[in-house]
């Protein structure tokens, strides 16, 4: 088991009792990664395996040698932190190292998070002291290492990139890279795989890394765009379901998490990466809000109005955060941003945050509904000045400025917290079309709240909206219906698609009356729903002519895929005032809601009810606004 010893295949140690298959116990649960390993460390294959390998691996041939990076995604419960540890002991006692007197390598596991480091640790403890033979090959067993008589240490630890600096490691291996976070850091993964890459590069040392995945964005999704099904002679990415991996896991099971969430589960069970996560912002767009010459604070001048917003702590978990901020020019300038992170005395921090929106001219402070009582008490009793509970939510607070950030009208501090807060907001559509955004699992958001929240507020009492909810009168079903026709659009990602449904008099210079509405991810489901919901409120009102559909060229296109007809209606789409000339006819009373529309708010918000021109990539908005410019104004439906 020295390092001159002779080779032994991976394959071999998993199924030989006497070494790894000691702790491994029966192997054939395991075909699938005995498998992809034996083709991963380029070991011939039987027809049996190649036939394995051909399932999980899009289509490439086996690689004919050891692949210098294996990438394995697989869905929960497949076996992947046993393999970890499996392959770190196997690297280490069967793997050829070339080490200088008094040079000791490194066999490292880095892990998600130091409970699931722990238990790669106890796995890797067990394929050693189980085996006979292998026992004897232990120095000492530490913490969270073990110290092999061969000069070779396995260790496993939560991910960090400065857990590999300095060392000579004869390979590493992420566990659940998909899901590494770290306070420092928006991309753990890609800043551990840069400092990883040095370090194997003396002993042309193997990478591994076994995930489930997540978002399509990071370092194992670049691997699997990269890779997959690509004849790579030093990458090899494989992607199975967890029953691939481990058929013996129960069908049950499983079919009642994808009952419960059938989305999840195409990620955590299917290992398909999910598709209603995006990022909220991408990464040149908040690096385009960042002013890295100005200082971290700007101080309060004369002769502007300043707005403060305040994301409250109770001291124990999260950061207690304050923003200012102002605008100037059209622009939206974050002045300051403070925040104290727990353990803290809450009223202290409340004391030392008021002075500093009173130098700023503040007499309120808005903030959200968490220990709205307390906060209420704490702030205009204590301090003097009102609090006020936003109106919005925090999802919608993110959502109402996404447009500020895309239009390039943020002006951010260089603050790191901040900027590696706003890289990890995630974007999730629901099986309902609503979008929320949120930070992610094990994340924070503390200082991007408050900051969104004073730019939502800034931007809120700066730009008036076009129409109020009241200038869209609510009544009930019309009545001489010429024409029923829709407006049907997707956002810019094709993720979402709406439809808004609209009834045009035959008597003229009546209103037009939107009917109904709909929300929804943009399947062909979405498509035959509208195109049905068209003939039956055609039918239902006895409409004079035939029902119409407007959309976009590429809706089109689609539609017709399935043999149904629409008008493309892109020049209105794109028209800069859409919402202008809609504002004019919801003033003068030309459009009205059906009451039956506003049973809709129950599933998502009716972001045409009002006329803020905040929102952008709204699909929902934008086919309303169409629907009334076909409808209203001259000439348009043949643009």
């Amino acid at each position: 088991m020295s390092a001159d010893a002779s080779p032994i295949s991976l394959r071999s140690a998993l199924l030989d009792r006497q070494l790894l298959g000691a702790a491994l116990g029966d192997a054939s649960s395991w075909s699938t990664w005995l498998a992809v390993l034996a083709a991963a460390f380029g070991s011939p294959l039987t027809a049996e395996e190649a036939a394995i390998f051909a399932s999980v691996a899009g289509g490439r041939a086996p690689p004919k040698n050891r692949v210098r990076e294996f990438w394995a995604i697989c869905g929960r419960r497949s076996g992947k932190s046993r393999m970890a540890a499996a392959l770190a002991c196997f690297i280490a006692l069967f793997t050829r190292h070339t080490l200088v007197a008094g040079e000791r390598g490194l066999c490292l596991v880095l892990a998600a998070s130091i409970e699931q480091a722990k238990g790669v640790f106890s796995y890797a403890r067990a394929f050693l002291t189980v085996s006979p033979v292998l026992a004897q090959e232990i120095e000492d067993i530490t913490a969270n290492e073990i110290r092999l008589r061969n000069g070779v240490i396995i260790g496993v630890h939560s991910n960090s990139y400065r857990t590999v600096r300095g060392r000579t490691l004869c390979g590493c291996i992420f566990d659940e890279a998909a899901w590494w976070r770290d306070e420092t850091s928006a991309t753990p993964d890609i800043e551990t795989y840069t400092a990883v890459l040095p370090a194997l590069a003396t002993t042309s040392g193997l990478l591994v890394g076994i995930s489930t995945p997540y978002r399509k964005i990071g370092l194992l999704h670049q691997k699997y765009r990269d890779y997959f099904g690509k004849d790579d002679a030093d990458t090899l990415v494989v992607q199975g379901a967890s029953k691939l991996f481990n058929p013996l896991l129960a069908d049950a099971v499983i079919a009642a998490q994808r009952m419960a969430d059938p989305t999840a589960a195409g990620s955590e069970w299917d290992a398909e990466f999910r598709i209603d996560i995006s990022a909220f912002l991408d990464d040149a767009t908040i690096d385009r809000a960042v002013d890295y010459a100005r200082p971290l604070e700007w101080a309060p001048r004369p002769g502007y109005s300043y707005r403060a917003f305040v994301d409250v702590s109770g001291g124990r978990h999260d950061h207690y955060t304050v923003a200012i901020g102002h605008q100037e020019h059209g622009r939206f300038i974050i002045d300051a941003l403070r925040g104290v992170a727990p353990p803290f005395d809450p009223g202290s921090v409340t004391k030392e945050f008021a002075d500093l929106v009173k130098q700023y001219r503040c007499g309120e402070v808005i903030g959200d509904a968490y220990g709205a009582e307390w906060a209420e008490r704490a702030w205009s009793k204590d301090n003097g000045l009102t609090y006020v509970r936003s109106e919005l939510s925090k999802s919608d607070i993110y959502i109402e400025t996404l447009a500020l950030f895309t239009r390039g009208l943020v002006v951010l501090p260089d603050h790191p917290r901040l900027l590696r807060e706003l890289r990890l907001l995630e974007r999730r559509t629901h099986r309902s079309g609503r979008d929320t955004v949120d930070h992610g699992s094990r994340g924070s958001d503390d200082y991007a709240n408050a900051v969104c929240g004073v730019l939502q507020n800034l931007a809120a009492v700066t730009a008036a909206p076009l129409w109020q909810r009241s200038a869209l009168p609510v009544v009930s079903a019309p009545s001489h219906v010429g024409l029923i026709y829709a407006a049907l659009v997707s956002d810019k990602l094709g993720t979402r698609g709406a439809a808004v449904h609209f009834a045009a008099s035959r008597v003229r210079g009546n209103p037009l009356c939107v009917l109904d509405c709909e929300l929804a991810p943009l399947t062909p489901t979405l498509l035959h729903r509208v195109m049905q919901q068209l003939a039956e409120l055609s039918a239902m009102h006895s409409a004079a002519f035939k029902p119409a559909l407007f959309t976009t060229t590429d809706l089109a296109a689609e539609l017709a895929r399935l043999n149904c007809r629409a008008q493309t209606v892109d020049t209105i789409a794109k028209d800069s005032v859409l919402a202008l000339s809609a504002a004019g006819h919801i003033s003068c009373g030309r459009v009205q809601l059906c009451a039956s529309v506003m049973e809709k708010e129950r599933a998502y918000p009716l972001s045409f009810m009002h006329g803020s021109g905040i929102q952008e990539d709204d699909p929902l908005r934008l086919a309303f606004l169409i629907g009334c410019a076909v409808g209203l104004d001259a000439g348009r439906a043949a643009a």
